[in-house]
């Protein structure tokens, strides 16, 4: 049952979006709730997705670092972590991107 289910989501993704979903399944900073909002994925069928599309070593390598990670469920984060930007980080200097 799970594996039609997997396959139902995934028949309504294109490449591209499951790319993504799995990009930002993988990031330790973007929420479970920012996946659903964009693509309209649940936790649950994003780690569907991830069981199907990765190996299963990668799969349960992420999902032992996911799991009850306050990053990754905005219930349990941190209010004032609204945007993660690392204190290194510059903004660009370049002129062209700023035209």
């Amino acid at each position: 049952m799970a594996r039609t289910r997997a396959k139902d989501i995934l028949a309504n993704l294109n490449d591209r979006q499951i790319d993504r979903i799995i990009e930002m399944g993988w990031e330790d900073r973007t929420p479970f709730d920012a996946i659903e909002a964009q693509f309209g994925v649940t936790e649950k069928e994003v780690i569907m997705i991830m069981r199907s599309e990765m190996k299963e070593s990668s799969f349960r390598m992420w999902r032992q670092r996911v799991q009850g990670r306050a990053t990754k469920h905005r219930a349990q984060r941190d209010p004032e972590m609204s945007r993660f930007k690392c204190s290194m980080q510059r903004s660009t200097g370049n002129k062209i991107a700023k035209r």
